[in-house]
């Protein structure tokens, strides 16, 4: 039997809650093992020293936690290839991410992902 896991792309805005919440739903839809959720961060970012952003990935961390997933904090300067990773590591099937500030479904950040992850259903969530 295949694991089929879910993993939802977060940023450090409390409003991604929607995303993790959706991504629970599918969890449960689909009857995934699991559901992951990834933060990746620039290399030379420091959100511990920003208390808005912080306050935001404890909320998070809260949240996930709530619905029995961990989120995990990532450093890179790739974070596509970052995630594309992490995916292939924990054998991921399905991933959400939130769509761009102009609500552009198919962003590059989208276009990257599904290059270098063809054999993964990869959902845009409009905001």
């Amino acid at each position: 039997m295949t694991k089929s896991n879910i993993l939802v792309c977060v940023t450090q805005q409390k409003n991604c809650e929607r995303l993790i919440l959706h991504a629970a739903e599918i969890k449960n839809k689909l009857k995934a093992d699991e559901l992951h959720v990834i933060h990746v961060a620039k290399t030379n970012w420091n959100f511990l020293n920003n208390i808005k952003e912080g306050e935001a990935i404890e909320y998070l961390f809260s949240i996930s936690k709530s619905l029995g997933a961990n989120l995990m904090v990532l450093k890179s300067d790739d974070i596509e290839k970052t995630i594309a990773d992490y995916a292939k590591k924990n054998s991921i099937s399905y991933i959400i991410i939130g769509a761009s500030p102009n609500n552009i479904i198919e962003n590059n950040f989208y276009k990257v992902l599904k290059k270098l992850l063809k054999n993964i259903d990869i959902h845009v969530e409009a905001n």
